[in-house]
């Protein structure tokens, strides 16, 4: 096949690589050696809150309120979702309340103090997991969950901060783009299946189609003439319907519609905001008859733990139903001391306190690193051993109030602080504390005012996770190698791995790079062993540092894993139309590790285009 070289690359002895060493990603100054004793904590104060905190908070624009707005609606929904499933899991303990509270104020907290402000923290799976493990523990010891719960929190907090004093972080900056994407593409294709149908459970628009869902189910005992078809296709539409409309206004930003730039780029940066406004308005008008699914949102603002007496270890009315009425709510702060004389229970919270540590440091550790990857353009600076202290100060809070922990969530970190063009490429960025301080207020103020979300309905909500997927999907590497499994060879889009490597050696590297990401699917689904998916992405790391190198070249690695700089001192070096004097020496290097040729063509470049190396960057 013209232009493609089958010859195996992979060579046994000394390979001689025209990569610099000093390539290697310093990303936003660090320069790879340990920061221990509280010296890293130090530098990412001084880099991050010293040098940016003023002009982070004094940036606003319009661009910061249409953000905040998408920002809260992709935030409020998956709360009051996950505090649902807190409350069955705890038996209410922890229920929607609590998760609200403890997103607000730590979205607040994190925004004002943090080192790496873009972040958007939010509950979890596993460490909703992790938690519910934990109240079935206290219930075996005989001792009360959220004291029990509290102190694992402690322990918590304690090893953070010495991960911070002694910069643990640094095992989590090895990651490179396989570890990222692969934990980024776990993360969007679950908020996917979530907006369209999740086959372990009755979550997602499809869903509606089924009789039995939990919905219809209740409808019926209400109204014996409801017609669910009707609302699954109503569903439907308005999730599908949110979804596209706001992908449609995005792309009025290259059009010639509207009547100048800035009323495109405002329509554009309010898009999901006016669909989502759009979409329930249609229902609440034209579809005010059908009994579309909405948001389970709690009454009012108060612990969710009724208790049927002064002590509060049983809940009204499950635990006392000839009750008529509970004694109260259990009160906001733990009581550290309520362990029934059982003081060892410490030592055993101290135990525990390690997986949970591990859990919630490489939940931050990991989209941390994602976020600041070269290719998102921040310029800021990243601040991974400061906010690690920053997030043991939140956790300890939240272990002290009875409120579930949270961590970094990727999906609207990494769809929410960039715009991308239609080759998923990031076309501008705006760091700024405002938007998540703004976000979270009117989580805050929504606390107060919880019969407003009750107004949305929830397949506008799925419709809004659809649309963060297919923003993120484009701009992942992984995905497009992917796609590039049922491309015609010939026909696959020209970029700097396409031109070089042999597209079999790319399908095994995807493949490989697939492997590992349906193991990491494979742990989180089985409930008995989720907790440890986090442990199973860390693992990425010494994959790709010990076993990808007997697999493929360095060469290989470098254009299919390198960061942004290393891939583009390649390309000055080797390419063969680039600057380098001498061509023979890279043409020999090229063929010699069984890399191939470009073969440029004319359609190949883009109008204006005059540098044939612009080619290997598009």
């Amino acid at each position: 096949m013209p232009g493609f070289s089958f010859r195996q690359p992979i060579r046994r002895g000394p390979l001689v690589s025209l990569v610099d060493e000093d390539s290697v990603d310093n990303h936003h100054g660090d320069d790879g050696k340990p920061k221990t004793f509280g010296r890293g904590i130090v530098a990412d104060f001084k880099r991050t809150v010293g040098t940016w905190w003023v002009k982070e908070m004094t940036n606003f624009n319009t661009k910061t309120i249409a953000v905040s707005f998408f920002l809260f609606i992709a935030v409020i929904a998956p709360t009051i979702t996950f505090g649902a499933v807190y409350a069955k899991a705890t038996n209410n303990y922890i229920g929607a309340v609590e998760l609200l509270l403890a997103t607000a104020w730590c979205g607040i907290f994190y925004s004002l103090v943090s080192g790496q402000p873009m972040m958007i923290n939010g509950g979890t799976g596993p460490v909703l997991t992790f938690q519910a493990v934990c109240y079935d523990l206290a219930k075996q010891l005989d001792v009360p969950f959220l004291t029990f719960n509290a102190w694992i929190g402690i322990w918590v907090c304690f090893y953070q901060v010495t991960a911070a004093f002694f910069d643990f972080n640094r095992v989590i900056k090895k990651a490179t783009r396989f570890t990222d994407e692969t934990f980024a593409l776990l993360i969007v294709s679950i908020f996917l299946l979530g907006a369209i149908g999740n086959p372990s459970s009755k979550v997602g628009l499809f869903h509606y189609f089924g009789t039995d869902h939990p919905h219809h189910e209740d409808m019926l005992e209400e109204d014996a003439q409801y017609d669910y078809m009707t609302v699954a296709l109503l569903s439907l539409i308005l999730g599908l319907g949110t979804a596209f409309f706001a992908i449609g206004l995005r792309q009025l930003r290259t059009s010639a519609f509207c009547c100048s730039d800035y009323v495109r780029t405002v329509i554009t940066d309010f898009a999901i905001t006016i669909s989502v406004v759009v979409m329930t308005a249609l229902r609440h008008t034209v579809f005010e008859d059908v009994q579309v699914e909405e948001l389970k949102v709690p009454d009012t603002f108060a612990t969710s733990f009724t208790c049927c007496t002064e002590d509060c270890r049983t809940y009204w009315p499950t635990d006392c139903p000839t009750q008529a009425e509970p004694w109260g709510r259990r009160p906001w702060l733990v009581d550290l001391f309520d362990l029934n004389d059982k003081i060892y229970v410490v030592f055993i919270a101290a135990g525990l306190g390690i997986p949970a540590f591990i859990l919630t440091f490489l939940d931050n550790g990991i989209t941390w690193h994602i976020v600041n990857h070269p290719s998102n353009r921040l310029a800021h600076g990243d601040a991974y051993n400061y906010d690690t202290l920053i997030s043991s100060i939140m956790v300890l809070g939240n272990s002290l109030m009875g409120l579930p922990w949270l961590v970094a969530s990727t999906v609207p970190c990494i769809t929410a602080m960039q715009e991308k063009d239609s080759k998923g490429e990031v076309t501008s960025i705006q760091e700024s504390r405002l938007t998540g301080l703004f976000t979270h207020g009117l989580v805050l103020a929504c606390i107060f005012a919880l019969s407003v979300i009750r107004l949305i309905p929830l397949p506008v909500l799925y419709g809004v996770f659809l649309f963060m997927d297919l923003v993120a999907l484009p701009g992942q590497q992984f995905y497009q190698r992917f796609l590039l499994l049922f491309q015609q060879p010939s026909k696959m889009a020209k970029n700097h791995y396409t031109k070089y490597i042999p597209v079999n050696r790319i399908h095994k590297y995807t493949a490989f790079q697939f492997l590992f990401f349906a193991i990491v699917c494979a742990v989180r689904e089985i409930k008995s062993i989720s907790i440890a998916f986090p442990v199973m992405v860390l693992m990425c790391i010494p994959a790709r540092l010990y076993l990808h190198p007997r697999l493929f070249s360095e060469d290989e690695l470098t254009l299919l894993d390198g960061s942004p700089e290393e891939i583009d001192k390649w390309l000055q070096k080797n390419d063969p139309e680039g600057e380098s004097p001498d061509k023979s020496a890279q043409a020999e290097h090229i063929a010699e590790n069984g890399l191939k040729m470009p073969d440029y063509k004319k359609e190949d470049y883009g109008p204006g285009t005059t540098d044939k190396t612009e080619v290997a960057d598009a």
